[in-house]
C-alpha cells in the first residue's frame, strides 16, 4: 500500500494522522521499536515512555532516532495527558492505573496489530490458543513456501508484525497473544483459529472465561473460522454465520486424525499417515490437522502443505530432544509456560517419565497437574518459586523432589532414571522468578545435561 493511501486508511479507521495526532508507545521493547520505525517513517509525531530506567532497546533508538523524546523509570505523567493515542506494548497490563486513566479520559488506544492490518491488502492467517501456537504459526508459514507461496511469519513469534512489511510478503501468519488481541480492533483475518483454551496469564485476566473472550477477538470480521472439535470452550465461539472449519485428534471433523489407520484425514479424504509426522505426541497431531485447516482456507496445495509437514523439524525449547545418555532420553519442553502445555507434553508420552517442572505459576490452579501427573509421571522434580503451591496441589500422588537450581534438578533427575526412561522439562509455569525467558531456562537445561553427559 502506498504511504497517501495508507495515512488515509489510518486517518479514517483511528483518526491518526500528521496534523492532530500526538501518539505515546508504552514500552520500548522489540514491538515499541517497530512502532516507532512505522510512525517515523511516516512522519506521525510521536514519543516513548517506559517504566524502567534503561530499556533494552534505548541505545539504539539514541542512534537511529536521537531526536525522539523518550521518558524513563515510571510513567509520565505529562507524556499521558498531551497524548492523544497510546500503543501499549502487550507486556504491560491496560489496567496499569495510569494506561488505565488515560483510557477512561477519552484517548484512543490502538496497537501495532492495528497499524499492520491497515498497512497491507495481502491475506492474514491468525493464530492464537493457551498452547501450540508457535509450533502452528511455524507450520503454517513452512506449508506456505512449500506451496511457493511467499510467506512471513511473526507477532507474538520472533519478528513484530509491522517489522514483516519489509518481506513484502503475499501471506501472512501472526501469532497473536491475549494480551495482543485485548487491544487490538482493525483484524480481519483470512482465516483464524484458536487452538485450545487452559488455565494461562490469571494473574492478569480476570479468570479463565474472561481469557477465552479475549482470545475470541481473533475472529473479528468474517473470514474462516478454525475451531478445535475438542475443546467445548473453543466450539462454544462458532458462529452460524460463518465458514467454520473443525479439527479433533477424537474423531470425524472436517481435518481429523483416524486413529484406527493412523491416518490425518480431511473429511474422508487421506492426506498423510500419522507415522509421517515427525514430531511426537498427540497435541502435535492436532497441531498439524490445524495448520492444514488454515493452509486450505488459503487455497494452499494439499500436497505441498503435507511435503511441509513430513519434513517439520519442530521447535527449540518445545518438546526438543537434547540428548539420549546411558539410554535416558532428556527433552526440553521448557517453552511449556502453563498448565495445560505441560499436560499436553504428559499426554503425548505412552509409558511414565521423570518431569522437571515448576517456576511462576502466574495465579494458575495447579491442581490440574493431579490426574495427568498420577498417571504418566514416576517422580516429579519441582524447582522456582511457586514451589510450595505445586507440591500441595500434588498431594504425594508420586514421589516429589526439591533443587533449588537446573543444575541439581538435572543431578536429581539422573539419579532417579533407569534405561528407557524419559527425562522431561516441562514447568507448566512463567519462567521469569529464575531466568531471564523460556528460552534462558532451556539452554540451562541443555547445559546441564551436556555436563552430565561429558
Amino acid at each position: 500500500m502506498d504511504t497517501v493511501a495508507l495515512l488515509r486508511a489510518l486517518d479514517e479507521r483511528f483518526a491518526l494522522n500528521r496534523e492532530d495526532a500526538k501518539v505515546l508507545i508504552v514500552g520500548l521493547g522489540a514491538t515499541g521499536f517497530s512502532v516507532a520505525r512505522f510512525l517515523r517513517e511516516l512522519n506521525i509525531r510521536f514519543a516513548i515512555v517506559d517504566s524502567r530506567d534503561k530499556p533494552p532497546l534505548i541505545d539504539r533508538l539514541a542512534t537511529e532516532m536521537p531526536d525522539v523524546p523518550v521518558f524513563t523509570g515510571g510513567f509520565d505523567k505529562a507524556a499521558l495527558e498531551v497524548a492523544t493515542h497510546l500503543i501499549v506494548s502487550p507486556g504491560i497490563s491496560l489496567h496499569e492505573k495510569a494506561i488505565h486513566k488515560a483510557a477512561v479520559t477519552g484517548v484512543s488506544i490502538i496497537s501495532d496489530i492495528d497499524l499492520f492490518v491497515s498497512a497491507i491488502d495481502r491475506p492474514i492467517l491468525a493464530i492464537t490458543g493457551s498452547n501450540g501456537k508457535s509450533t502452528v504459526t511455524t507450520m503454517v508459514g513452512a506449508m506456505g513456501n512449500a506451496a511457493a507461496v511467499k510467506t512471513a511469519i511473526g507477532g507474538n513469534l520472533g519478528t513484530p508484525a509491522l517489522d514483516l512489511l519489509a518481506q513484502n510478503a503475499d501471506l501472512y501468519v501472526l501469532e497473536l497473544s491475549s494480551f495482543q488481541l485485548e487491544r487490538t480492533c482493525a483484524l480481519n483475518a483470512k482465516a483464524a483459529t484458536v487452538l485450545n483454551i487452559s488455565a494461562d496469564h490469571l494473574d492478569r485476566h480476570i479468570d479463565i472465561n474472561t481469557y477465552a473472550e479475549e482470545k475470541r477477538q481473533i475472529f473479528r470480521g468474517d473470514g474462516v473460522m478454525v475451531l478445535n472439535a475438542d475443546d467445548p470452550l473453543v466450539m462454544a465461539m462458532s458462529d452460524a454465520d460463518r465458514v467454520c472449519l473443525t479439527f479433533s485428534i477424537n474423531g470425524p471433523a472436517d481435518f481429523w486424525l483416524d486413529n484406527e489407520v493412523g491416518m490425518l484425514k480431511q473429511g474422508e479424504q487421506d492426506l498423510m499417515a500419522r507415522a509421517d509426522l515427525p514430531l511426537e505426541g498427540r497435541h502435535n497431531v492436532a497441531n498439524a490437522l490445524a495448520a492444514l485447516a488454515l493452509g486450505s482456507a488459503v487455497g494452499l496445495n494439499v500436497a505441498a502443505m503435507c511435503k511441509a509437514l513430513k519434513t517439520f523439524k519442530g521447535l527449540a525449547h518445545r518438546m526438543q530432544k537434547v540428548a539420549e545418555i546411558k539410554g535416558v532420553s532428556w527433552v526440553n519442553d521448557s517453552k511449556a509456560t502453563n498448565v495445560g502445555a505441560c499436560i499436553a507434553a504428559l499426554q503425548g508420552y505412552e509409558h511414565k517419565v521423570l518431569l522437571i517442572a515448576g517456576g511462576d505459576a502466574k495465579g494458575a490452579d495447579m491442581h490440574d497437574l493431579v490426574p495427568v501427573v498420577k498417571e504418566k509421571a514416576k517422580a516429579v522434580v519441582l524447582m522456582g518459586k511457586d514451589v510450595p503451591l505445586i507440591d500441595q496441589a500434588l498431594a504425594n500422588c508420586v514421589p516429589v523432589y526439591f533443587a533449588s537450581t537446573m543444575k541439581e534438578a538435572v543431578r536429581i533427575a539422573a539419579g532417579l532414571a533407569e534405561p528407557g526412561d524419559n527425562v522431561l522439562l516441562s514447568p507448566a509455569c512463567a519462567s521469569l522468578d529464575q531466568y531471564k525467558n523460556y528460552i534462558d531456562r532451556g539452554e540451562k537445561f541443555t547445559a546441564a545435561v551436556m555436563e552430565l553427559a561429558a
